[in-house]
């Protein structure tokens, strides 16, 4: 489980693609430190596995259906990505309940810069809108965001971005058609659950 509240920003250092599955290389210092061999560990918000580490550096499997999920497909050398260690049980709940399942890839339709915040539109998935509400939660490739308003007529999804978070993410250097991994508040589903099974009685 994470919070959505990035730790480090990582620089893939290498991808190796298989048939099945990729092997990235991701510079991250500050996560080494914390991190061992099978530890969970969210990259641009998707749950990875540590592999191997180094001093500075760890990489990690990304299965083929993965990358066929998720805006992971488009990692390449030099890339910056949002890393965020798994919460243990003893630290704060800053952001909200985030389990590195993205739901679907959106797409950035644009970014712009204000005084004291900047707004990103963000253009979500058809299926995906029902469980976004103004004023509730998102995960955007991993960050915690509140969503500001959405647009039902177009899907898309407004966020503020205040001064702290565009420097300790990658959403900073987001343009418009950038690919982004969306997760919707899992609290959503499970209603929508319970709404859906409410009238099944059957023992």
């Amino acid at each position: 489980m994470f919070t959505g509240l990035i730790t480090e920003r990582g620089e893939v250092t290498a991808i190796q693609h298989g048939d099945s599955s990729a092997i990235v290389t991701l510079k991250a210092p500050g996560s080494v430190m914390s991190l061992n061999i099978g530890d969970s560990i969210a990259v641009n918000g998707v749950c990875l596995t540590a592999t191997s580490l180094t001093e500075d550096s760890f990489t990690a499997d990304i299965m083929i259906q993965t990358l066929q999920l998720t805006s992971l497909s488009q990692l390449k050398p030099g890339l910056i990505v949002n890393l965020e260690l798994a919460a243990t049980m003893d630290m704060r709940m800053g952001g909200h309940i985030v389990q590195g399942h993205v739901d679907g890839v959106g797409k950035v339709s644009q970014l712009l810069p204000g005084e004291k915040w900047s707004q990103l539109d963000i253009l979500t998935p058809p299926h995906l809108a029902k469980y976004i509400v103004n004023q509730g939660s998102i995960a955007v490739d991993g960050v915690s965001l509140t969503v500001g308003s959405i647009n039902d007529e177009t899907n898309t999804v407004t966020v503020w971005l205040i001064p702290e978070t565009l420097a300790k993410t990658n959403l900073s250097v987001k343009k418009e058609g950038d690919l982004v991994n969306i997760e919707v508040d899992i609290l959503a589903k499970y209603v929508e659950r319970l709404v859906n099974k409410g009238g099944n009685h059957d023992n």
